[in-house]
């Protein structure tokens, strides 16, 4: 019987895509905050027990924590390997980790190195993976081709990069990390934003793939992104990088918008409740005649009328302010709202 490798983190990071499973150890909140690309949730104590070891631990003394906690610990190792874990192979390969590789990771890991299974344990859990993420995310976009996507609100800038992805572009797509389209409307329906770690943990994760090599499109995003913040290295890179300006006529902007936020045709309510938050910036009579278009079903108006007096004005303002290079690159008409007119445009772009 082996016990498990305890690797420092530089290697845990080069060998991720190595393992069948990373594994984290940690509690349900713990899990929900951040984790590893891909992991696995499987707490060894859940929320109730981490703070009842740590009260006892406070209250009475660390034996008694030790104790308390190696019984509860012993007991859901058993059920999580029933649970989950029960029809992996002889030969699977689990990565394992808690949040600072000690003792919840060591005691599932003990247990699968003991059935079999090549285990390895990150050397100072999620908190090395973290320092290691932030020092990655401060240092690799300085060295990345960044070629930043520019154009007004519904001019196709997402369904663009999509398109770069799928015809092998490497693409940095800022808003389906942050599950957030970047504006007041922006909330993505039936899609709940990461926390800030997440986030950082999901652009890490996007980043590590990209060859240097290789341009690497982003669209042209504010420093927020819903509540998610773009890492300042980032947006640092973005604001100094050659841009393609991607311009529409308003008619096939409107289409293009009515279709991509048509969870608020279908649900008004919801609409109503995010155009509250421009109040102050347009005042009541201003939002209370967005409403008034939007009740009567004058869609087309209400978009033109959005992008007219709140989008093309903040737009205009923030390419000026933040990213230099706008005025002088070349632009890229997208022609009507169609597929066929989005996967043109992206061809014209990568050329």
């Amino acid at each position: 019987m082996k016990d498990p490798q305890v690797i420092p983190i530089d290697e845990a990071v080069a060998r991720l895509d190595a393992f069948d499973a990373i594994v984290d150890a940690r509690s349900p909140s713990e899990f929900a905050e951040d984790h590893l690309p891909g992991a696995i949730s499987a707490p060894v104590l859940d929320d109730a027990e981490r703070a009842l070891v740590g009260t006892i631990h406070k209250q009475q003394s660390a034996f008694e924590a030790r104790r308390t906690g190696a019984a509860i610990v012993a007991r859901n190792v058993g059920t999580l390997i029933d649970r989950l874990f029960g029809d992996r192979p002889h030969d699977w390969r689990p990565l394992v980790y808690c949040w600072r590789g000690g003792n919840r990771s060591g005691a599932l890991a003990t247990v699968f190195a003991r059935i079999g299974w090549r285990t390895a344990v990150i050397e100072g859990g999620y908190r090395a993976f973290r320092r290691r993420a932030l020092e990655d995310l401060a240092r690799w976009p300085a060295g990345l081709r960044l070629h930043v996507l520019a154009g007004r609100t519904g001019t196709g800038k997402s369904l663009i990069l999509q398109h770069l992805a799928a015809d092998g572009a490497q693409v940095l797509d800022l808003e389906a990390i942050a599950c957030h389209r970047g504006s007041v409307l922006g909330l993505m329906p039936q899609a709940r934003q990461p926390t800030q770690k997440g986030f950082e943990t999901g652009l890490w994760d996007a980043m590590r793939r990209f060859d240097p090599e290789r341009p690497v499109f982003v669209e042209s995003e504010s420093r927020r992104v819903g509540r998610c913040h773009v890492p300042d290295a980032l947006i640092a890179a973005m604001r100094a990088a050659p841009c393609t300006r991607i311009e529409a006529s308003v008619p096939v902007r409107a289409a293009l918008l009515l279709r991509e936020y048509r969870h608020f045709t279908a649900d008004p309510a919801l609409l109503y409740e995010r155009l509250e938050r421009l109040v102050p910036l347009h005042g009541h009579r201003q939002v209370e005649a967005w409403r008034a278009m939007a009740a009567a079903g004058q869609w087309e108006a209400f978009v033109e009328s959005m992008l007219a007096l709140h989008y093309d004005p903040a737009y205009d303002r923030s390419m000026k302010r933040n990213y230099l290079r706008v005025d002088e690159a070349p632009v890229v008409e997208l022609r009507a709202a169609d597929s066929g007119a989005v996967t043109d445009a992206a061809r014209r772009i990568a050329a």
